[in-house]
């Protein structure tokens, strides 16, 4: 049990407690308060992102538990943001699921891969795709006219539809390279 709490995963954690408290933000009534609550809520949360991974690989603190959360965890916050951004016209649906449907692939390719005792790591195409949605999604969320950043918004859709390339590409990406794990799948089944 003591294995479990180490920091990194406490930090995993604490971004999964960070995800009802911003999707509770979007769903209140809108105003530059509640939208700058919801920006420094992302940003913690993202932030926390960076640092458990950092600080499991600097303090050999990796965990089977934390391996496993962590990419949950991001994938959890980005959806939900991906997803309550659309009734407040700050996205379209069409980007949030094809993003999402792409995380949902490619966690079941990570998933059989794991069946058969390979792991694969995140590619610099995931790390890209990842980086290019969390400043994407900061765009989109931060209030409108609290700095002078002309076509703030549209700045944010370009980067998630930046982001969406990407993930389309890094899906491909991780289906080759696990082509032959495929093939073997589809032989013995």
């Amino acid at each position: 049990m003591k294995f479990l709490l180490t920091l990194p995963n406490i930090l995993t954690g604490f971004r999964f407690a960070l995800i009802p408290v911003l999707m509770a933000l979007f769903m209140i009534q809108q105003s530059v308060a509640v939208e700058m609550a919801a920006f420094w809520v992302f940003v913690l949360a993202a932030v926390t992102d960076f640092v458990d991974g950092y600080l499991a690989r600097k303090y050999k603190a990796e965990t089977v538990l934390g391996k496993l959360m962590d990419p949950l965890a991001d994938k959890a916050l980005v959806t939900t943001a991906l997803i309550m951004l659309i009734p407040l016209g700050k996205i379209p649906a069409f980007a949030s699921l094809i993003i999402i449907c792409r995380e949902i692939i490619v966690t079941g390719f990570r998933g059989l891969a794991a069946t058969s005792g390979k792991v694969v790591a995140a590619g610099m195409l995931g790390k890209i795709k990842s980086n290019l949605q969390y400043f994407g999604l900061g765009f989109l969320i931060f209030p409108v006219g609290v700095l002078p950043v002309p076509y703030q918004h549209e700045i944010g859709r370009f980067l998630i539809y930046c982001s969406l390339v990407m993930a389309v590409w890094s899906a491909v990406d991780y289906f080759y390279k696990l082509r032959t794990l495929f093939l073997e799948a589809g032989v013995t089944h």
